[in-house]
């Protein structure tokens, strides 16, 4: 299955494709370096929560299109006045419950981020917001927030101190740094580092690999990592064992069973 959606012409500041049970997402203005309009930051949640929704997507990827994943907010809309900043109120004229960050970190199906460039600003928190990252060899993430006079106002502050402990999480803010494609690695904020050229044959291998597992069951792993985050063990525990019992009377349980007897690759359907 395959579609592309084309709603307007400024839609296509993002696009979208399904195959393979994979959904692609891509920020697509690489005239800018993919810089954040108002347009793609409704776009972008809008193609979230399709992915989330749709029973044949297992798996989503995001990425950009040309030299940048995401170079941040787009500077130059928001100095014409155009920006998401713009005219009176702020951020009180955002909808923060359903910024592409916080629909993100809810959704229920794995995403990859196959960083193909530069992430930066409310990109590197995009970025960080996926559940795993794969970097091409010319990707950086840079955390220039404090040297902009600003902190990660898109989920920065709650994910890094997760991901690297608060003493790293710590460095990296306050200085401001830069982290090139094996660096990111190196402070685990990235699983792993390709050829830009070989960066969505990657992603894509990775992604197949999740989808062939059954999809129920991961979308219950992931919603447990994430509620897990947050409660005491003996808690978690119970709540994992309710998702575990609708899991046991799914016809992919059987199917799993029944594959691992016949030693034979599982075909899992989603239900």
């Amino acid at each position: 299955m395959s579609e592309a959606h084309n709603l307007s012409e400024e839609a296509e500041e993002v696009l979208y494709d399904v195959s393979d049970h994979i959904a692609t997402v891509t920020l697509n203005a690489p005239e800018r370096m993919n810089t954040i309009s108002r347009t793609m930051l409704k776009s972008l949640s809008d193609r979230f929560i399709e992915a989330n929704e749709d029973p044949d997507v297992r798996v989503m990827i995001l990425t950009g299109a040309g030299r940048a994943f995401c170079a941040g907010l787009d500077v130059k809309a928001q100095s014409q006045g155009t920006g998401l900043l713009k005219d009176t109120g702020g951020f009180k004229s955002l909808d923060l419950r359903n910024t592409p960050p916080t629909v993100l970190q809810a959704m229920d199906k794995p995403t990859i981020c196959a960083v193909n460039g530069g992430a930066a600003g409310y990109g590197l928190d995009t970025a960080l917001g996926c559940d795993i990252r794969i970097m091409a060899d010319r990707a950086k993430l840079a955390a220039a927030f404090t040297k902009r006079g600003v902190v990660p106002e898109s989920g920065g502050t709650w994910i890094l101190p997760r991901l690297l402990g608060w003493s790293k999480a710590s460095e990296l803010i306050f200085t401001g740094r830069t982290l090139k494609g094996q660096e990111a690695v190196d402070w685990g904020l990235a699983s792993e580092v390709v050829p830009a050229d070989q960066l969505m044959g990657r992603a894509r291998a990775l992604a197949q690999e999740i989808a062939a597992n059954a999809p129920l069951a991961v979308q219950s792993a992931k919603r447990m990592m994430r509620m897990g985050l947050n409660e005491p063990f003996a808690e978690h525990v119970h709540h994992v064992y309710l998702q575990l019992l609708p899991l046991m009377r799914t016809e992919d349980v059987k199917e799993g069973m029944a594959a691992f007897v016949e030693k034979r690759d599982p075909d899992f359907k989603g239900r």
